[in-house]
């Protein structure tokens, strides 16, 4: 019965993972690509900000009750797109030093095995 339901979860987890926008933005930001749009995400959390406030204002009118679930929805959504640009600023900051010390390795490699990192360039003929 737990496999079941461990197998219902992972299956409904993945399924939602795939197809809902807020997640698909998510993972395309956590490339190494994406990395730099994290901040200007962040601007995406004004529109279901607004979303929320708007729907608590419709509860508060008289409105119906499940508007309440999407009031956790759009407050869910604001919340992971503020969080989404100090989390990828800090992921970009650690990837570009990363970067920066394997340069500095390769060169420091490269001057070790005395190869000249500026070379004339080298002219290929394209005759046979």
């Amino acid at each position: 019965m737990f496999e079941l339901i461990l197998a219902a979860t992972a299956r409904s987890y993945f399924f939602l993972r795939r197809f809902i926008p807020t997640a698909i933005v998510i993972d395309a930001i956590n490339t190494r690509r994406g990395l730099k749009w994290g901040v200007p995400a962040m601007l995406l959390a004004v529109p279901y900000a607004l979303a929320a406030v708007y729907c608590r204002a419709q509860i508060e009118t008289g409105g119906t009750g499940w508007l309440n679930l999407l009031v956790l929805l759009f407050l869910w959504n604001t919340l992971k797109f503020v969080l989404i640009g100090p989390i990828s600023l800090l992921k970009l900051i650690a990837v570009r030093v990363r970067e920066a010390v394997a340069r500095r390795r390769m060169t420091r490699a490269l001057i070790a095995d005395s190869v000249e990192l500026f070379d004339e360039p080298v002219l290929v003929s394209s005759r046979g």
